[in-house]
């Protein structure tokens, strides 16, 4: 099962000018370098502007057209106060810049993704308006920066923490059924370990390097650190609290035992003794250590066990370390009959009660086989988590694909940032295990046994339905289901009637975009098919449909993000195998990874050639469809079909000056026209109209947009966040932020949407895409947002980002201070709804609805 609660992000940038953007490239991957990019204004607009556009557009000069009716450029705005810009001259991943410090002057060609997109089009029911993405200089009405309060940030890596918290939360909640309680305890875990993985690892790594700076909250980075471990240490012993005296005894109660070796009859001992001798002592290896055999390399999130032990002959002590092999089932299944077998597939078993017994137990009580003629005095089991981000300097690489491939080599011997321990390890083996390991005391945790509590997701795979969620199936959504005949429905005649708006995973992936991908692959009109795949399955049926149509024939771009963190190895699989069948594969932009959800298809019908697109806030995953919750839009509309077009020639060659109608496109125009939106909203309410905004996202860092927030609620803006993981805004702050309201929902399925609404004048602007509030997304990726014109379709989508921040639903919500508060009873001490399951509830009903 996925970690489908996981979640990681960038750190804050500096400012930017207006004229001249300096974009500080340091990837997620850890390469820096800062790019200049140029800022213009929109197209002259063909028509005049009505009121409640017109405001977007601030002071910008339309540009005049030359002899051959090309636009020519306008008169410069008005210089803001020359501001420094951030660059990173050395390559660690995601840290601010001091702001005196000179920029790293590029050492590689410039991007092929211009940043001159100059406009978008703003739909309404009626017309669509092109407006200048430039960020336009503080207008007379608007307050400038400086009268911001300084400390109005909360901390990204504390919210983090915060987020993992409710994971966490949701485990100790006895109304979770018991077996998700064990899922969410695994998920909490995975989720950790990614963190000390790359944001803890990154901290120390820049801490040791002399090029970390204070937070956008000023906090010092080495007290960050010390606030960060000892949150650590907290969550960690609650975490292993929750599952010892209440997940554990519970199932135990349902007959699912998690026993130790020494807990088990002799009988059941005997048979395992039989399968450690058959299945695991030929695949174990005994690392001695000695003056001849140095301290072995300990892998990252690997489990060990230090034996000591001792010769009988000479009396003297002796250190070594047996790994448990990661090749083998982290559980070993002892039924009611004593049978003893490795756990491949947890749901596969009977339910009738049966033990789970730790591999590392099992090699522990037959060390003996591994040391004949030693006396084995003790064992311990302890884990090391590494810092294992990976760092590639694409301008240096002749080749992106075989760089990773090296620098993956290189990840399995990052530094080591913390050591788990089970309880009662000896001094002795615990000085030599922090002395070896570079580490310090306050980065070891003691914890009970078992350690990795990620493998209770066996468990909680067990086929037990009255101890998981009720079961849940998908529809096709209404517009594609096919009526009253068995056969499949044509995926381009229901997209040529209209627009339709995905909302998964309650309306059925397979059904809607990997069918549409899969008719595409064999449809003979179809001549050409471009999508980017940044996350994919294992058993990709995604891949296999575009294999099949490059041997049909048709022409197939597909681009593979192989920078996707901790799916680099699966990506560049892909792409081999992509190559092989004779798709064309590129790998995006250099410095850049690409995130947006797009996938084209060009298609000969009687009347011309017609453009289908789909553009989603999720990955292209059937597997983390069915347990993500994301939107996905598929539409004929030529706008898009015209934008996707230039997006693509621009992530696969060189197309510098594309102009958008419907989308948004970073690092060049989403913070910019998001920002816009957000300040034409605080000047509708400084007029005394009606003025909102609903945003549904899974992280919000980004400061500029976070003061543009914070400059609205002073106008008098209602600002409605529905934030899954960090949140640095400090909401109902007395003349700052009294008008933001945040909340965060958790459950069964992981809130994943991008959702941007906004009041407008007569109509609702809506966006839906890929990208979150972070600097990593609107700075160093390629993310879409595309603007929602059907107006049923604006108005389903803000009602859901309503239903989301109704008192009537269970949710958390944040407080100035940074806790976040759950509410799961109403007023009168009635349960709250759950967001998730009034959804499921709503699928058969929106079978028939016009939406």
């Amino acid at each position: 099962m996925t970690n489908h609660l996981e979640d990681t992000s960038a750190d804050p940038e500096g400012e930017f000018g207006y004229d001249s953007i300096a974009v500080p490239l340091v990837d997620d991957i850890g390469f820096g370098v800062a790019d200049v990019i140029s800022s213009g204004v929109g197209p002259a607009l063909t028509r005049p502007i009505p009121d409640h556009v017109s405001h977007l557009l601030h002071d910008a000069v339309a540009p005049a057209a030359d002899a051959d009716g090309e636009q020519t450029e306008p008169p410069p705005p008005p210089a803001p106060p020359a501001t420094p810009a951030p660059a990173s001259v050395y390559a660690p991943m995601d840290w601010p810049v001091p702001d005196d410090e000179e920029p790293r002057q590029p050492e590689r060609p410039m991007s092929p993704l211009d940043p001159t997109t100059e406009s978008i089009a703003i739909a309404t029911s009626e017309e669509t308006f092109a407006v200048p993405l430039m960020p336009s200089p503080v207008q007379p009405h608007e307050e400038p920066h400086d009268t911001l309060p300084a400390k109005r940030f909360l901390d990204r890596e504390l919210s983090w923490l915060a987020f993992n918290e409710r994971v966490l939360e949701l485990a100790e909640d006895p109304r979770t059924p018991l077996l998700e309680r064990a899922r969410f305890l695994a998920i909490f875990a995975s989720n950790l370990d990614e963190f000390f993985m790359v944001r803890v690892a990154g901290l120390k790594r820049r801490i040791a390097a002399g090029f970390a700076v204070p937070s956008a909250t000023g906090m010092s980075p080495t007290r960050l650190v010390e606030m960060l471990t000892d949150n650590a240490h907290e969550l960690m012993d609650r975490h292993a609290r929750v599952f010892h005296d209440d997940v554990r005894p519970a199932m135990a109660a349902e007959g699912i035992h998690l026993a130790r070796h020494e807990d088990l009859e002799d009988a059941e001992q005997g048979r395992l003794r039989k399968l450690f001798r058959s299945d695991i002592f030929p695949v174990l290896t005994p690392l001695a250590v000695d003056p001849a055999h140095p301290f072995p390399y300990i892998s990252g999130l690997s489990l060990n066990l230090a034996v000591e032990i001792r010769d009988p002959d000479t009396g003297k002590d002796y250190f070594a370390r047996v790994k448990v092999p990661e090749t083998l089932p982290r559980f070993l299944s002892v039924d009611s009959h004593g049978k003893a077998s490795q756990v491949t597939d947890a749901s596969t078993l009977s339910d009738e009660p049966r033990s789970f017994v730790p591999l590392e137990d099992v090699i522990s009580a037959h060390l003996d086989y591994l040391f004949p003629g030693m006396e084995v005095v003790n064992s311990y089991a302890f884990r090391v988590t590494r810092n294992e981000d990976v760092e590639v300097e694409e301008d240096d690489a002749e080749n992106l694909l075989k760089a990773m491939e090296r620098e993956l080599l290189r990840r399995r011997f990052g530094p080591a940032v913390r050591l788990e321990v089970a309880e009662g390890l000896s001094p002795k083996v615990r000085e030599l295990l922090v002395r070896e390991l570079g580490i310090s005391d306050s980065d070891v945790y003691d914890l009970p046994a078992p350690l990795d509590l990620r493998g209770l997701e066996v468990m909680a795979d067990l086929d037990r339905p009255r101890l998981q969620f009720p079961a849940f199936r998908p529809t096709t959504h209404h517009k594609l289901a096919p009526v009253e005949t068995a056969d499949e429905q044509n995926i381009f005649d229901a997209i040529s009637r209209s627009d339709v708006l995905l909302h998964h995973p309650y309306d059925s992936f397979s059904t809607s975009v990997q069918a549409f991908l899969a008719q595409a692959a064999v449809d003979p009109r179809v001549l050409a098919i471009k999508q980017t795949l940044y996350r994919t399955s294992g058993d990709s049926p995604i891949v296999d449909a575009l294999i099949e149509a490059a041997r049909n024939g048709k022409q197939v771009l597909a681009l593979v993000e192989i920078k996707a963190r901790f799916d680099e190895q699966r990506n560049i699989s892909w792409a081999r195998k992509l190559e092989q069948a004779g798709v064309h594969v590129v790998y995006g932009l250099v410095g850049l990874k690409t995130h947006c959800k797009l996938l084209l298809v060009v298609r000969q019908e009687d009347d011309g050639l017609h453009r289908y697109c789909h553009i989603g806030t999720g990955n292209y995953h059937p597997r983390t469809a069915r347990l993500y919750e994301d939107y996905g839009l598929l539409t004929k509309d030529a706008d898009v079909g015209s934008d996707l077009t230039k997006l693509f020639n621009q992530l696969s060659g060189y197309a510098p000056k594309a102009k958008f109608r419907r989308l948004l496109v970073a690092p060049t125009s989403v913070r910019a026209g998001l920002i816009d939106l957000i300040d034409a909203e605080a000047t509708r309410a400084r007029e005394g109209g009606e003025a909102w905004v609903k945003i549904k996202i899974n992280s919000v860092v980004d400061e500029k947009v976070i003061d543009a927030l914070y400059r609205a609620s002073r106008a008098g803006v209602q600002v409605d966040l529905v934030i899954r993981g960090i949140c640095a805004i400090r909401p109902g702050v007395p003349g700052l932020s009294e008008n933001i309201r945040v909340r965060s929902v958790l459950g069964r399925f992981l809130e994943h949407s991008r959702v941007f609404a906004f009041r407008g004048d007569d109509d609702p602007i809506v966006f839906i895409g890929s990208a979150d509030l972070m600097h990593r997304n609107l700075d160093r990726r390629i993310e879409a947002l595309i603007s929602i014109s059907d107006p049923d379709q604006r108005e389903l989508l803000i009602e859901n980002i309503d239903l989301a921040m109704s008192e009537d639903v269970a949710a958390w919500e944040l407080a100035a201070n940074g806790d976040w508060t759950v509410t799961t009873m109403g007023s009168g001490g009635e349960p709250l709804r759950d967001l998730q399951e009034i959804y499921i509830e709503r699928q058969p009903k929106r079978r028939t609805s016009r939406k």
